[in-house]
């Protein structure tokens, strides 16, 4: 398909324009005007583009592109390095960051709550990005972190005790430590997400909802990856989901 058509379609699907973001959404390189085959990933590294030029993609689709607000504007460095690449190669990049931790089919949040086998009832926190939702049965916290870990193939932080129990859950991915005031305000029993800061531990301890600490880039896997399988079904086109390992 043409690279105009795919910018298209995404954007719409994923309601690029509804969010105010701290980078750009939708085509963020431009390439070659024909698709035939995406490779997605979590982050446009280095190591991302060139595995996608390796794999002879004609677009890469990440979650975490380029150009973020009050980066340095220089093209220099590493972002030199990485638009050279690109460019040389004529590959697409697209990138889609909060509306895709939204989207309630494909976003990063829906997709990791099926991985872990929650059952979502509700959403909060600006845009709705958070989810709330629950597990079959109620277990303790160090069962819960036990699953989470197999699951993500990490193991997370926990902040709060092995043996409390835990049933109702509240998850967003990536860095959203910030919301977990409005997950102990939703009334759930842990709240799980990708980073913790200095002051999680502490509104952890005083609140009794226990934290979950499960990896940045670990908790934002599956979204891109199921947004490059819902292209390669609807339009017939190539996909590769290539995994750039991050311990973070």
């Amino acid at each position: 398909m043409k690279t105009r058509e795919l910018e298209l379609y995404l954007n719409d699907l994923l309601e690029a324009s509804r969010y105010k973001d701290y980078c750009p959404n939708g085509l963020q390189v431009q390439g070659r005007a024909e698709v035939r085959h995406i490779v997605t990933g979590v982050t446009a590294s280095l190591a991302l583009v060139e595995a996608a030029i390796e794999a002879g993609a004609d677009a890469l689709l990440v979650h975490h592109g380029y150009f973020w607000k009050n980066e340095d504007a220089r093209v220099i460095g590493q972002k030199h390095a990485r638009l050279k690449r690109l460019l040389g190669a004529d590959l697409n990049l697209f990138a889609y960051h909060l509306p895709l931790d939204g989207h309630p089919e494909l976003g990063n949040n829906v997709q990791l709550g099926l991985q872990l086998g929650l059952t979502p009832h509700g959403r909060f926190g600006d845009n709705d990005l958070c989810w709330s939702g629950s597990l079959p049965q109620a277990m303790p916290l160090a069962t819960f972190a036990a699953h989470v870990g197999g699951v993500l193939g990490r193991e997370p932080l926990v902040l709060g005790e092995p043996g409390q129990m835990v049933r109702s859950i509240g998850w967003c991915t990536g860095g959203a430590q910030g919301y977990f005031d409005a997950a102990v305000a939703a009334g759930v029993d842990a709240y799980l997400s990708g980073e913790a800061s200095e002051q999680t531990a502490h509104l952890a301890r005083e609140s009794g909802v226990a934290y979950l600490a499960a990896g940045h880039h670990a908790t934002e896997r599956f979204g891109i990856r199921a947004l490059g399988e819902h292209l390669a079904d609807r339009f017939g086109l190539s996909h590769t989901f290539i995994d750039i390992p991050n311990p973070v």
